[in-house]
């Protein structure tokens, strides 16, 4: 019998060509890896391209795992096993593995012209760079084509299943469960039940690998994390929002319509919604970004939630018809799944740089709720509120989420639906006094009345409308009251106030975050508070309006910590004066904001 050790974490790291099924290969070992019972975040990293040249360093695909004993927040810094199916990979991955680290690679790949096109004159299997990891050199492909061999595939067709012989090998060495794998792949492949079977062998194969071969001495074993009661599963971001919707829109008792064109990292949110048609769900995939947020506002007109996804680049596309959404005032979700830019920039690369866009990037006084989410499972909690926000305030409201929260995972407990907010809306039906621009006394939102109620006909359009009557107005004055009522209604939207974590009440730091880097922030400041400093966080999940007590919280501390993944954009926001100056590099830069959200703030 092999020894297995124990441990409290592990990261793992599956990486190769585009082609070799890493982001599949890791999908599956999350699976098994949440079905254990184990905390885990994980992080796909994956080419923009379709099918990225073979081989290349640009063409590598990777998906990193965290999974652990206890409570993790993040993927994790560096990969303790790395899985590199090609020399590009190893490449492309060895300078983030720790020196000691363990390196699983797939020799019949290590040939003079793979390692010439990468730019290795030797090969670091041979050559002595790889001295100081744990390497196993294993021809993984050779294996793979050995174990598929009776079921009389091409040597192409059978050594595509090498990913499968390194789930294996990978799900021995940690101690996975096997025979939810199996069942999954016998499923994926029903219509093809040999390229199936093949696939089982070869996973089956890897495992069996693990156990007797004498390169593996040890194996490992992570216990299951202690979590709350209740029923969990694994989700992404896009699936957790996807499914907020669909919740939202039970919630509310108003069908859902979702307006989209295909846009990276946010299309798997229109995939996941397109299955949900029991559910009322109707999904459009619209010509371009235009019409989708067109065919949504026509849907909130017609009294649906009307819904539309996007990244960066479709927000600036869809500007014109969010602004519509605030002169007429109706509910209007936008989700943007952001990435990094500008232009097209990295589609598949994450970032937290449309806020600015968001908060300010339309024509005239505009004023349009922003919600951020904070990690995979959050965005199912942030597409409810911003539901709910949209509409109780009859107003579009900007979702944020991004590229690592979009395609990361975490265990997810299931809500029991009785917990759900009541969202639930009246419509206008009473004609006698009817005026379609009157106001709530409390939120100031307008009348809902959906075309076609007996009484209850008005004229809806962009040009400015006249307070109560809503008939097209130019005066001066009233277009004055318009835009303070409508600056006034986004005022009083109802937001919690800002929560801060300080258990000593002695931190004089404050550490302030917003949407995805929730998790690298609250890791960070465990480990401070483990070595023995005092720290405090507070997290932003409304960015517009923000919490009526984010001003008194900030300007209790001495000093205010800011982590963005951008050049500071909610610090240009939140502080007033002259000048901001913070660390980009080695470079000290200057950002000279136009005003502040918290007046006074030093």
């Amino acid at each position: 019998m092999k020894q297995v050790q124990q441990l409290d974490r592990v990261v793992v790291r599956f990486a190769g060509d585009s082609g070799d099924g890493m982001q599949l290969t890791g999908d599956r070992f999350t699976s098994e890896t949440g079905r254990f019972g184990n905390d885990l975040a994980t992080f796909p990293n994956f080419p923009a391209e379709i099918r990225a040249p073979a081989g290349t360093l640009p063409g590598v695909s990777s998906f990193q795992l965290h999974f652990a004993d206890h409570d993790i927040l993040t993927p994790g810094d560096a990969p303790d096993v790395l899985v590199a199916m090609n020399p590009a990979a190893l490449k492309a991955n060895l300078a983030e593995l720790p020196r000691g680290g363990r390196v699983i690679v797939d020799t019949f790949e290590f040939t003079a012209r793979n390692l010439t096109r990468v730019g290795y004159a030797t090969n670091p299997l041979e050559d002595g760079s790889l001295d100081g990891f744990a390497v196993h050199a294993l021809d993984l492909t050779s294996l793979t084509v050995a174990a598929v061999r009776e079921f009389g595939l091409s040597r192409k067709d059978a050594a595509r299943a090498k990913n499968m012989f390194a789930l294996g090998l990978l799900s021995w060495l940690f101690g996975r469960p096997v025979a939810a794998t199996v069942a999954f792949l016998n499923r994926k492949f029903a219509g093809r039940p040999n390229i199936g079977d093949a696939n089982v062998a070869a996973f089956k194969a890897g495992w069996n690998f693990g156990e007797t071969t004498e390169d593996f001495a040890v194996s490992y074993q992570v216990r299951p994390a202690p979590l709350a009661t209740g029923r969990y599963r694994s989700i992404s971001g896009n699936t957790a929002l996807a499914l907020g919707l669909v919740a939202a829109s039970h919630q509310a008792g108003l069908p859902l319509f979702l307006g989209a064109y295909p846009i990276t990292p946010a299309s798997d949110i229109l995939h996941e919604l397109s299955r949900h048609k029991n559910f009322g769900v109707r999904t459009f995939q619209a010509e371009d970004e235009i019409a989708g947020v067109g065919a949504a506002l026509g849907a909130s007109y017609g009294g649906a939630l009307g819904v539309t996804v996007t990244s960066g680049p479709g927000v600036a596309l869809k500007a014109e018809t969010v602004g519509l959404a605030v002169a007429v005032e109706l509910p209007l979700v936008v989700v943007d799944v952001q990435r990094a830019g500008p232009s097209t920039g990295m589609p598949t690369k994450t970032e937290q740089a449309d806020l600015l866009m968001v908060l300010f990037g339309r024509n005239g006084e505009s004023p349009v709720p922003v919600v951020a989410a904070s990690s995979p499972g959050d965005c199912f909690d942030a597409a409810v509120e911003a539901a709910r926000i949209a509409l109780r305030y009859r107003t579009p409201v900007m979702l944020l989420s991004d590229g690592y929260l979009a395609n990361g995972s975490e265990p997810w407990r299931v809500p029991d639906v009785a917990s759900l907010p009541d969202i639930s809306v009246d419509f206008a039906t009473d004609p006698d006094g009817f005026l379609p621009f009157s106001r709530d006394d409390d939120t100031l939102a307008r009348p809902w009345a959906i075309p076609g109620t007996p009484g209850l006909e008005h004229r809806i359009g962009g040009i400015e409308k006249a307070d109560g009557t809503g008939d097209i107005s130019y005066d001066p004055g009233n277009h004055d009251r318009m835009v303070r009522l409508r600056q006034a209604k986004i005022d009083r939207i109802d937001v919690p106030d800002l929560e801060v974590d300080d258990p000593s009440r002695r931190a004089r730091v404050l550490v302030l975050g917003w949407g995805s880097v929730y998790g690298p922030v609250a890791a960070a400041v465990r480990r401070v508070r483990k070595s023995g400093g005092e720290v405090a966080q507070a997290h932003l999940r409304h960015l517009n309006p923000l919490p009526a007590n984010t001003g008194d919280v900030l300007r209790s501390y001495d000093k205010v910590v800011l982590p963005e993944l951008n050049l500071g954009q909610l610090a240009m926001l939140l502080v007033p004066g002259p000048e901001v100056r913070r660390q980009a590099g080695d470079e000290g830069l200057q950002v000279r904001p136009g005003g502040a959200l918290v007046p006074g703030l030093r």
